[in-house]
């Protein structure tokens, strides 16, 4: 509260004005267009509120979201149920033969073998592995080895890509995660034989199958290495 300031020892007494005349009440302005106007103002808001919600979900193709069309399954994947049992992994498996899966659709795991067929590149570890459907005829063999960074992962898989003769069935890289981890093609063999041999590298691993091309097909689109 705030104090009030104290003259010759006494309040100052407060006195009400006197009127000096008779005055009479004036009439308050007139609101009434205003308030027509409001109103209007609101209607025009309301409507306009109601127009854009009819036209987002009546409109073609705007604000109502459409699901996306059903991606289109493998055909390999109708076929998943493996009709043979796969092959043990070796007791004493490294990590890098941990990663072979049972099967790849119907293609179930044969016996691994460690392989020397590409010592020249000095792999820190290589395996031969058959994948098969109990039809020799379709057998995809999957050779896989592992170096010691990227960089000569690289370098043997741009070996074995330039060996490769015939004509060039796909090609791309391959992303983890969003992120460019290596590169795959696909060959068809020369000749009627029906054969193709698909190459891919994901990091420091190279992956090679060959065996007739829609075996081959089934077997890298799938593989989950």
């Amino acid at each position: 509260m705030m104090a009030m300031a104290k003259t010759s020892g006494t309040p100052a007494r407060r006195t009400a004005a006197r009127p000096t005349a008779k005055t009479t009440a004036q009439p308050a302005p007139q609101t009434s267009g205003t308030a027509r106007r409001a109103r209007a103002v609101v209607c025009a808001a309301a409507i306009i509120v109601v127009l854009a919600l009819v036209s987002a979900f009546g409109w073609p193709g705007w604000a109502v979201r459409t699901p996306p069309e059903p991606v289109e399954v493998p055909a390999a994947v109708a076929s998943a149920t493996p009709t043979i049992a796969a092959q043990p992994l070796p007791t004493d498996a490294s990590e890098l033969v941990k990663i072979l899966p049972e099967h790849v659709s119907n293609y179930v795991r044969g016996a691994v073998e460690s392989s020397d067929e590409w010592r020249s590149a000095a792999p820190v570890e290589a395996y031969a592995v058959t994948y098969g459907n109990g039809d020799q005829s379709k057998d995809v063999r999957v050779m896989m080895g592992q170096w010691a960074d990227a960089e000569e992962a690289e370098t043997q898989y741009a070996k074995l890509a330039k060996a490769l003769d015939g004509k060039q069935l796909a090609a791309g890289n391959i992303k983890v995660s969003g992120q460019n981890t290596g590169s795959y093609v696909v060959v068809a063999g020369k000749g009627s034989d029906g054969n193709a041999t698909a190459l891919w590298r994901n990091d420091t691993v190279v992956f090679r199958a060959t065996g007739p091309q829609a075996s081959v097909e089934t077997v890298y689109k799938l593989f989950p290495v």
